[in-house]
């Protein structure tokens, strides 16, 4: 399963990257994550369905200095990334 997410809220300056990056590895979600000119954060994760769900549902949250206001997800075609990267 693949997934793009469009992370809104206070998300850039609060170490959201680094954290998902962590819980990406714990997972074994692979994909990418960056910052986004608008203030976002912006992901594209591929892995196990449950894996997949548990990730979004920490996105929804972020790390503690985060204040999440939203997370788009949209479905996207199967892709196959090598690791997690921060962008």
């Amino acid at each position: 399963m693949t997934v793009h997410l469009l992370i809104n809220g206070k998300v850039q300056g609060v170490f959201y990257r680094a954290s998902a990056r962590k819980i990406a590895f714990e997972l074994g979600v692979t994909g990418w994550i960056k910052n986004t000119n608008e203030g976002s954060v912006e992901a594209l994760v591929s892995g196990q369905t449950e894996a997949i769900e548990k990730f979004i549902d920490w996105c929804k949250k972020g790390p503690s200095r985060a204040v999440v206001a939203g997370v788009i997800v949209t479905r996207e075609e199967d892709a196959v990334f090598k690791g997690f990267v921060i962008k």
